[in-house]
């Protein structure tokens, strides 16, 4: 988790992530921001959901599970390690605990649960937003020592990036969409229309949908995008090797030679296609 700004301001992908039916995958761990709502199943190394959050399918976390205060999963809570639930919680289908289970109060779980361990049943806090409350405030006062270990207590020691979806998204087969920056990791493997105030795409990515931000839209090699890619005041830069399957339109262009775009092109201001060892510009 990159630290110096909120942890949650910017949708990140992290490398090999992917859409696999109906469930969204990743190898870290999963942190979603309150009041959004996330179509998929999710399936991750801990997952961390922030109060009124809302899931269209299972969680299947291999470590822990923490769901805050009035949070809705339509599917089974499947968790290798330990959960938390906090007030109001609820669960559509089976909760499955291999360890220990903490309960707030008038959780409701359709088709019953299981722990392996201990069950705690009291009122509990709404802890991701506890987290992140401290951590802004450690950051806002230079206490960049302190902010890392809570970082680190939060995420865990697995070495992948976390998956972060920010407060308030939508995540869906059709679209996902946050009204924050947005960055998607290499190798990924994702459906639906990404809309956000800019957005970054890594390499070598198969990507279902358009892209269509405020600001800037950078597409790195490799990745090939099954859409149209529009900004309504930034440039759009295609490096070598992408694929756009659809239309560009852009204030600024920076497309490279080697880059592929199916549709129409619309630049209103400058447009400069690049080469290998030189950049040339067309006006």
């Amino acid at each position: 988790m990159s630290l110096g700004r909120d942890p949650l301001d910017a949708l990140e992908i992290p490398d090999g992530t992917t859409v696999e039916e109906h469930d969204l995958v990743t190898d870290g761990d999963v942190i979603v921001g309150g009041q959004s709502t996330v179509e998929f199943g999710v399936r991750g190394r801990n997952v961390v959901a922030g109060e009124r959050a809302r899931f269209g399918g299972d969680i299947e976390a291999e470590g822990n599970c923490r769901l805050d205060m009035w949070c809705d999963v339509a599917g089974n809570v499947l968790v290798g390690d330990d959960a938390y639930l906090g007030e109001r919680v609820h669960v559509g289908g089976q909760l499955m605990v291999s360890g220990d289970l903490d309960i707030g109060d008038d959780v409701e779980i359709d088709e019953g649960f299981e722990a392996n361990g201990w069950i705690v049943i009291r009122n509990p806090v709404p802890t991701l937003v506890f987290y992140f409350i401290v951590l802004s405030q450690l950051l806002r006062v230079g206490e960049q020592g302190a902010a890392e270990e809570i970082a680190e207590a939060l995420s865990g020691d697995a070495p992948e990036d976390p998956l972060v979806i920010p407060r308030g998204s939508e995540v869906s087969d059709d679209a996902w969409q946050v009204s924050t920056p947005a960055r998607v990791g290499d190798d990924c493997r994702l459906h639906g229309n990404l809309r956000a105030e800019s957005i970054d795409v890594g390499a070598d990515n198969n990507v279902f949908g358009s892209l269509r931000a405020r600001g800037d839209v950078t597409v790195a090699e490799g990745t090939r995008i099954h859409g149209d890619v529009t900004t309504r005041g930034g440039t759009v830069r295609l490096d070598p090797d992408v694929r756009v399957l659809g239309d560009v339109s852009c204030t600024d262009l920076e497309l490279h030679e080697d880059a592929v775009v199916d549709g129409a092109i619309r630049s209103r201001g400058e447009m400069r296609i690049v080469r290998p060892e030189a950049e040339r510009e067309i006006e």
